[in-house]
């Protein structure tokens, strides 16, 4: 039997990018998402926001679903291929911080009932779950944290662990009952930043059914701000070569079309303080392109299938790569 070419193995399968921070007032994102032929993506709604913000972030988003014919929300793995189906880009509303639910567990059930099914436990920094990757010090999950843990488990809300502290990580795999993710990060033995993960947290994720969203954001690569797609795919090649084919897949933390007072909050302590300790000031945020050469927009999302396909990956591991692992997680962890 032939195989499948990279062009068509696309256009057939689910594809999804597990994390995407792009700007949502900006048409192009959107018609980037189609020129792309997403199927899904996980789509930030807050970083540091409190609660009525993020209620009215969650507001907007219904309009965007009202509005917006190319778009439709997911709250089931049925509806990943519904829009797949219906030539659309399922959004999946996600937080990188568990600061919108401030010290109410109840507003966790909240938030599901809304639609909001991945959860980052904290972000950068300290809040009241536990500790970010830039926080000074790690003590782990709270009282607090390891009740919200289970809730999100009863719930079917997945865990983020993105930007969450190494003991922090290590505890929530731990503690969760379900699998967990990291959707948007790259190993630190590949490329020593706090952003990316230790061995030890990946491989325990791992064997409990995880999935590492690899990431092409330049700042977590060895190659930085000259990084091409082949030095994305190396990245996934170490991934794979850690915790086997069946736990990678794609996290692009893309920032399309984001303005710079974008950059300057999501870097302050605690969205508020900026400069902060721990971002750099050096950086020009509006010239830069945190995204490599071949894969800068989600536009030229496609080139992932042909590339994988140069590196020797067979027709089946590029499906499970591009969308089948996420598929597996989210019917695992959301039970719908």
């Amino acid at each position: 039997m032939q195989p499948t070419p990279p062009k068509k193995l696309y256009h057939d399968s689910i594809v999804i990018d597990g994390l995407n921070v792009s700007n949502w007032n900006s048409p192009a994102v959107f018609d980037d998402l189609r020129a792309g032929n997403i199927t899904a993506i996980s789509a930030t709604v807050a970083t540091w926001e409190n609660f009525p913000q993020t209620m009215d972030h969650l507001t907007a988003w219904i309009q965007r679903f009202r509005q917006r014919h190319d778009i439709v929300q997911i709250h089931t793995v049925a509806d990943i291929h519904a829009a797949k189906k219906a030539n659309k880009t399922g959004i999946i509303l996600s937080f990188q911080n568990a600061s919108p639910i401030e010290n109410d567990l109840d507003r966790l059930a909240l938030f599901h009932a809304l639609g909001v099914r991945v959860i980052q436990l904290t972000y950068h920094e300290r809040n009241l779950l536990g500790n970010g990757c830039f926080e000074r010090r790690d003590e782990g999950l709270s009282n607090f944290g390891i009740d919200a843990v289970h809730t999100m488990n009863e719930l079917g809300i997945l865990i983020d662990l993105s930007h969450v502290g190494d003991r922090t990580t290590l505890e929530a795999i731990e503690v969760s009952e379900k699998p967990v993710t990291v959707t948007h990060a790259n190993a630190r033995a590949y490329y020593d930043h706090p952003r990316n993960k230790k061995d030890e947290a990946l491989k325990l994720l791992a064997e409990k059914g995880g999935i590492v969203g690899t990431t092409p954001f330049c700042n977590f690569l060895p190659t930085r701000f000259e990084s091409t797609l082949e030095d994305y795919i190396d990245a996934v090649d170490d991934m794979v070569e850690r915790v086997g084919i069946d736990h990678v897949a794609v996290g692009t933390d893309s920032t399309h079309d984001q303005p710079l007072s974008f950059w300057h909050y999501i870097s302050a302590q605690q969205g508020t303080k900026y400069p902060s300790t721990f971002a750099p000031t050096d950086l020009d945020y509006e010239e830069l392109s945190f995204q490599p050469k071949d894969l800068a927009t989600p536009a030229e999302f496609p080139n992932l299938a042909t590339a994988l396909d140069k590196r020797g990956y067979s027709s089946a591991d590029i499906v499970k790569i591009l969308g089948g692992n996420w598929m597996r997680l989210f019917a695992e962890v959301w039970q719908a």
